[in-house]
Parts: structure tokens; C-alpha cells; sequence
């Protein structure tokens, strides 16, 4: 028997949503990059520094790249992905150290079992 109408659309949206959740995936790694962090320190140099300095920025420069509450709201979202970028990959760290713990522990289990202690 062939495959129902509602079984392919839900393998549609299962595809999709694996995909999005893939793609949302990549953007707490590009928040965090140097990249960006670079791009937005010399945004906030430029919006921010700069005018405090006597230069004069224009405002289409200001429109489009926002003003120092957006920097800095931006830098601080980087932050925030990186932090949890770093304690998600010491979770995974440790959970791997715990997991060999559990098979240390079982491999003594048996050799103290065959051995009759």
C-alpha cells in the first residue's frame, strides 16, 4: 500500500522543520564569531566614538547602521551566544566524561566479579 497524502506532508514539514532548525542552528555561531564581533566594535567606533569626538556622521550612516543602543545591544546578544555556545560544548565535554566514568565502572564491576572479590 502506498504512502497517504498526510503521511508525505508530514514528511514535508518534518524536512522543513529539520532544515530551519539546521539553519537556526548556525546563528548563534555567526553572532559569536570574530567576525561579526570585529564588524560591530567598528560600527560602535564609528556611531558611537566618533560623534563624541566632534566628527560629524551622517544620518543615513545612523539609519542604516543603527545607533548605540542598537550596538550595543547587538554586541551583548554576541556575548550571549558565545557564553551559551561555550556551555553547551562543556555539557557535550562532560557528558562524554561522565559516559567513560559509567564504562570504567562497569568494566571494574566485571572484573571484580570474575576475579571473586
Amino acid at each position: 500500500m502506498g504512502t497517504t497524502i498526510d503521511q508525505m506532508v508530514q514528511g514535508q514539514e518534518t524536512a522543513t522543520s529539520s532544515r530551519l532548525a539546521k539553519v537556526l542552528g548556525y546563528v548563534p555561531r555567526a553572532l559569536s564569531s570574530k567576525p561579526h564581533i570585529l564588524f560591530l566594535t567598528c560600527l560602535g567606533v564609528y556611531l558611537v566614538v566618533l560623534p563624541l569626538a566632534g566628527v560629524h556622521v551622517s544620518s543615513f550612516s545612523e539609519l542604516v547602521g543603527g545607533n548605540y543602543t542598537n550596538v550595543t545591544s547587538d554586541l551583548g546578544a554576541c556575548i550571549a551566544a558565545g557564553g551559551t555556545l561555550h556551555l553547551i560544548k562543556s555539557h557535550r565535554e562532560h557528558r562524554r566524561e561522565i559516559a567513560r566514568l559509567h564504562e570504567v565502572v562497569a568494566e571494574l564491576r566485571t572484573h571484580l566479579r570474575e576475579h571473586g572479590t
